[in-house]
């Protein structure tokens, strides 16, 4: 297996930390406003900018499996309607009838050669164009190629589809957009990947919250102290910044035996946990032999949901195999859990007055990067 320079340099970073007992560390710390978990105004401007703005992650290709085959989402607050056309290629719109406003479909997936609202029986065909209405002459000489449901931006890229949630004023160029984690999204082949398990969690917690918990490794011995600390080295990740996006490197303890060979030798996924952030809520997080494709919505102050797929290699075609992914299945929800409880209990005391800003210390650089392009988001500085 081939192995990238960028991977190269972060083996010959931890290999160097482990030597002098380092970690990777930023300037200064980071102050960070207890508003920002707090305060609806913040969120209602998070949302309408982060949450409509970009691109983010919807699904998987299997999805979307065929002509026709559709799924829905309406967790951005938005009523989503994603299928693929009988070209093969994905399309999303507003699930929303141009006559009358009524959804199109209420299911969570399906198949369907057409999609007739419910109310009137408006008919689109799968690139969204109006086909029929019934007693047409009563509308007169309206235009129905201005009818059409409407469009939302969509992808199928790395195995993965992207959806932006809004129409918007400007086209979204995805391959730009996401280009400085392309080398390595193509490189886990996802495409030819299945989904094992997909889940969504509802947590009392501010969606920031649910999101840091990815951005630092810092809390692994604590938080993690009888499951995830023993199997990665302790607060020594390797961080690569591609802004707005972040490669979040955490090595494995044998990683050390790759000093012992020469570089031309080495391989990465064996030996890391990979946290890869997706500006501005999604988590490709690659372990040494699956992957899992995070997303992470605020849905209140003090809310959000957690969606989590689990991608493996192929079906499994045995007992034993199945019980594998199991087991891993398990150990996830069980880490997560460490994390989301303790989420939970930090959102009680926001309100206390106790702090009235967190601090992000120096190693704990996800926290530094993901706030800054959060920041510059908001600010107009960062679009897609």
């Amino acid at each position: 297996m081939s192995i990238s320079v960028e991977e190269t340099g972060i083996i010959k970073s931890v290999l160097q930390h482990c030597e002098d007992n380092t970690t990777d560390m930023q300037p200064e710390l980071m102050r960070n406003p207890v508003t920002t978990y707090t305060d609806p105004e913040v969120l209602a401007r998070e949302v309408e900018t982060l949450f409509r703005k970009f691109p983010v992650i919807m699904g998987h290709a299997q999805n979307l499996p065929e002509a026709g085959s559709y799924f829905t989402n309406d967790d951005f607050g938005v009523p989503i309607l994603v299928t693929r056309n009988n070209d093969g290629v994905v399309k999303a719109f507003m699930n929303v009838c141009r006559h009358r406003g009524a959804r199109l479909t209420e299911s969570e997936c399906g198949k369907s050669k057409t999609f007739a609202c419910p109310y009137h029986k408006w008919t689109y065909d799968l690139n969204g164009n109006l086909r029929g209405l019934p007693h047409a002459s009563g509308f007169g000489d309206i235009n129905k190629s201005e009818l059409g449901l409407v469009e939302l931006p969509a992808f199928e890229r790395f195995g993965l589809i992207w959806v932006r949630p809004s129409a918007g004023d400007e086209p979204l160029d995805l391959d730009t957009w996401i280009a400085p984690m392309a080398e390595q999204l193509k490189s886990l082949g996802l495409e030819n990947h299945v989904v094992f398990r997909e889940w969504t969690l509802d947590r009392k917690m501010n969606w920031h919250l649910a999101l840091e918990g990815f951005q630092e490794s810092y809390h692994f011995c604590g938080a993690h102290e009888h499951t995830a600390c023993s199997a990665y080295l302790d607060n020594q990740s390797v961080w690569t910044d591609q802004y707005p996006h972040v490669r979040h490197s955490v090595p494995l303890p044998t990683v050390v035996s790759l000093k012992d060979k020469a570089p031309e030798e080495w391989e990465h996924r064996p030996y890391f946990m990979t946290q890869n952030y997706i500006f501005p809520c999604n988590y490709v997080q690659v372990m040494t032999d699956h992957v899992y494709i995070h997303t992470i919505i605020p849905t209140g102050v003090d809310t959000c949901i957690f969606k989590c797929m689990m991608l493996i290699a192929e079906e499994p075609k045995t007992e034993k195999a199945r019980g594998y992914w199991e087991k891993n299945y398990d150990v996830i929800r069980t880490v997560f859990n460490e994390d989301f409880e303790i989420g939970e209990n930090i959102q009680k005391g926001l309100n206390t007055g106790a702090n009235t800003e967190f601090l992000f210390g120096r190693y704990e650089i996800g926290l530094h990067l993901g706030t800054k392009a959060i920041h510059d988001a908001l600010e107009g500085r960062l679009t897609a």
